[in-house]
């Protein structure tokens, strides 16, 4: 199946704790259908120091599943993703406003 969401994506959360909350995908896991998004589902890590990292409770990104998660159009609006032949390439479509969302 074609990937709807890529890294780099801006998105919008739909659901959960930090549902509104706007961020970037850092990376995708299309297997277990899970994306880490800058800023969101975030949860406190704790490390013991050593010589390379300082060590204590480090904030850390967690995953969030793909269904909770909405790509931005160029109006800053939520929107579902489409397909679309192009030429000869498959482009990723927005589905409100039919605009290219990789250019």
């Amino acid at each position: 199946m074609a990937a709807k969401l890529k890294k780099g994506d801006k998105v919008i959360v739909l659901a959960g704790k930090d549902k509104g909350q706007k961020g970037t995908i850092l990376s995708v896991d299309p297997k277990a259908g899970r994306a880490v998004v800058e800023g969101v589902n975030m949860a406190i890590r704790h490390t013991r120091k050593s010589q390379t990292s300082q060590g204590g409770r480090i904030p850390k990104a967690m995953p969030i599943d793909l269904s909770n998660l909405a790509i931005l159009d160029k109006n800053g609006k939520p929107t579902r993703v489409g397909f679309k032949i192009e030429g000869d390439k498959k482009v990723r479509v927005a589905k409100t406003t039919g605009d290219v969302i990789d250019a």
